[in-house]
């Protein structure tokens, strides 16, 4: 399994580099990059159970009927981009922005009383070094970011139907809005993706003047062909461009049809988000942050060589994660694209308990085991050149930020911790046998058994 999820992998990446490096795609490569992708998300379960999988889905979708059949140029001529596709970009932008702002008027009272921002920064997924200082901005600019937000999400997407002018306003108000989201946030890719579409919303005239136009420049290329005489005024319409008309309504029409659960659910009291209507994932409903959470809570995991678990002089020490806080002192991190799924995951479980998110206590045994897979996932082990620990256990904790200039923060930590209680209690990889046996895990097998 290992080995045919990383040939995928690898296929997609050497397509995607080749589409990347040489500037031009067709349809066979961006259809074999989304069936790519779809199979990984289809097996990734939980690790793939973000929206913004669907989103990259119904992007790369759209994306397969940009390009031509076959031809790999930059710029070919018999095969123009259809207003149809271009539309699809638009109404996927405007179901992302305006679902985001319903699920948030609908899904917690501190959009309404425009007080989330004082949480949103501290408690977010994966906060950045810029998040730690803009939590302590003054109420009247975060009750402004939330007015901004609301108008963003709420009243721009419906300019995309208003004429040139304000289409065009729209893309370059989401293009903005979602470069502010990357700079005061760890949103994994989302915020990239989602200035996608937002590109449709400009025309040519818009985007000439970021090209070079000098002699044989693509710009100059683009110009020469839209001084001439259109082709199928000269030749009539030929056999490939009536095939891909067909094709270009034929996607107008799915795209229609699927969109009628989403628009249901758009109007719906009871709006869910981020959630697919079909298998393909080709039409989806999105949304994020419906509700805020005041307070950071994060799961620590500890290990310990100590023979007795609960005896005084046990020595517990902590794993470090890659991202998410653990040690106070440790800065926030800047990661934005990537995407540290365990980060994220870890983030989730700390708002339930370890019985709703069993995968917690899979990762601890393969810790127990000192398995090498899953130590890779960390910043940080303990117990790097040693045994794996007899013991773990998970700590559950309060985090906050410190104050800028407050003796915390002259002490060099970024956090301020206070513990709350255990998480899972201390055990040991024998404990867990019947655990994994229930479920059809096999337990791992210690990489150096303790003597």
């Amino acid at each position: 399994m290992d080995t045919g999820l990383d040939a995928f992998a690898v296929l997609g990446l050497g397509i995607s580099f080749f589409v990347l490096i040489a500037g031009c795609a067709n349809m066979v490569l961006m259809a074999a990059l989304w069936a790519l992708y779809l199979s990984l998300v289809n097996v990734g379960q939980v690790w793939y159970s973000f929206g913004w999988e669907s989103q990259l889905l119904e992007t790369g979708f759209l994306a397969i009927f940009l390009c031509p059949l076959w031809t790999l140029a930059r710029l070919p001529r018999s095969t123009p981009t259809s207003r149809i596709v271009l539309w699809g970009f638009r109404w996927l932008i405007f179901r992302i922005m305006l679902g985001a702002g319903l699920i948030k008027i609908r899904g917690d009272r501190c959009w309404r009383d425009l007080s989330c921002m004082d949480f949103h920064y501290e408690t977010q997924p994966v906060p950045n070094p810029l998040a730690y200082y803009l939590h302590r901005s003054p109420w009247w600019f975060h009750r402004f970011e939330t007015l901004g937000n609301h108008f963003v999400e709420l009243l721009v997407p419906f300019f995309v139907f208003l004429g040139r002018r304000l289409c065009v306003l729209h893309g370059a108000l989401q293009v903005l809005f979602q470069v502010v989201l990357i700079l005061s946030g760890n949103l994994s890719f989302l915020n990239w993706l989602t200035i996608v579409p937002s590109l449709a919303c400009f025309d040519d005239a818009t985007l000439g003047p970021l090209f070079p136009s000098g002699p044989g420049s693509l710009k100059c290329r683009v110009l020469q062909l839209q001084r001439k005489e259109p082709p199928e005024a000269q030749q009539g319409p030929t056999y490939g461009r009536v095939v891909r008309r067909v094709v270009n309504v034929s996607l107008g029409v799915l795209v229609a049809w699927l969109s009628v659960p989403v628009l249901l659910n758009l109007l719906s009291s009871r709006q869910v988000m981020n959630a697919s209507f079909n298998p393909l994932r080709i039409v989806n409903t999105y949304g994020a942050f419906g509700s805020i959470t005041k307070e950071r809570t994060e799961v620590v995991l500890q290990g310990t060589a100590h023979p007795n678990a609960s005896a005084p002089d046990a020595l517990w020490e902590d794993y470090e994660f890659k991202c998410k806080p653990g040690d106070p002192r440790r800065r926030p991190c800047l990661i934005s694209p990537y995407h540290y799924r365990l980060d994220w995951l870890m983030w989730f479980a700390a708002f339930q308990t370890y019985e709703h998110n069993e995968w917690v206590l899979h990762l601890a045994g393969k810790l127990l085991a000192g398995d090498a897979e899953a130590l890779s996932l960390l910043a940080h082990s303990p117990f790097t050149g040693r045994e794996p620990p007899r013991w773990i256990r998970g700590e559950h904790y309060r985090y906050k930020f410190s104050r800028p200039g407050g003796r915390h923060a002259a002490e060099g930590a970024w956090w301020v911790r206070r513990r709350i209680g255990p998480y899972f209690p201390a055990l040991r990889l024998e404990d867990l046998r019947g655990y994994f046996q229930a479920r059809g895990w096999p337990l791992p097998e210690p990489s150096r058994p303790h003597q």
